[in-house]
């Protein structure tokens, strides 16, 4: 059993490329970010970029490739977009089509890759606090849902928030929103805490995307911004093409996550 959370980022990734690891990426690679990623072609390139810029708690920005370039060179070594990721989703027209492990068929010469923090970055320091995070100690993805809160529009791209959700003791949360929000490149403070239903959440056993873990008795649901959004943001504005990954499987990046406290 190999214990992936020691493994290097230039490990973990030859793994992926390999297509042996095709599944969340939670807990991988302890110490380093993790991103989600939007790929589209470049004529909606500047209006995802101004989506990001307006929207910085869903769509904290850590990388964008040139047009036409596969390669995230900011915050990896040798990696490829096309295929150092477990699963990607294809949008197109809005309608999620398919899901596959390798992009290399799909990828146009003017695409635009966009890496984007993710919260299974901050999980690190809150098991380090020993804060429970339950998708991990369950094995299984986190949970995340569409919300009433609509993001602020730019160009084609608008569209609700998504959330990602991590059951907690109230004293835990207090403790979670100190330590997140000293990383506001990977989602930073959560936006909501408590009663789902003010957010526009009618189940929270039914996620929207990922799985539904255990809420024990005394425990609030956490929710922080998630970087699933430009999928749920996807679906309404309806780019000819938008790539992306498939919620939980991120790309495993060189960035240390110490580089992106504030504190």
């Amino acid at each position: 059993m190999r214990n992936f959370e020691k493994m290097s980022p230039v490990e973990l990734r030859e793994l992926i490329r390999q297509q042996e690891i095709t599944g969340p990426t939670a807990g991988m690679a302890k110490g380093y970010t993790q991103a989600n990623l939007v790929i589209l072609k470049k004529e909606h390139a500047f209006d995802f970029l101004l989506f990001c810029q307006r929207n910085p708690k869903p769509c904290p920005l850590l990388d964008v490739t040139e047009p036409g370039s596969f390669i995230p060179g900011k915050i990896s070594e040798g990696a490829d977009i096309r295929k150092d990721i477990p699963k990607y989703r294809i949008y197109k027209d809005g309608v999620y089509t398919e899901e596959v492990t390798d992009i290399t068929d799909y990828w146009e010469d003017d695409m635009v890759g966009f890496l984007l923090g993710c919260s299974f970055t901050f999980e690190t320091p809150l098991l380090e606090s020993g804060i429970p995070v339950r998708h991990i100690e369950e094995n299984c993805n986190v949970p995340m849902y569409k919300t009433n809160i609509q993001c602020d529009k730019a160009g084609i791209f608008d569209g609700p928030t998504v959330v990602s959700m991590r059951p907690m003791s109230h004293e835990d949360a207090i403790r979670a929103i100190q330590i997140t929000s000293r990383f506001p490149a990977v989602h930073g403070a959560p936006i909501h805490i408590g009663d789902p239903s003010q957010i526009g959440i009618e189940d929270i056993s039914k996620p929207d995307f990922g799985d539904a873990v255990t809420i024990k008795e005394g425990e609030i649901p956490v929710f922080w911004a998630c970087g699933v959004t430009p999928q749920a943001v996807a679906m309404e504005s309806k780019p000819s093409i938008m790539i992306t990954h498939a919620p939980g499987c991120m790309f495993i990046s060189d960035l240390k996550d110490e580089k992106l406290s504030v504190l």
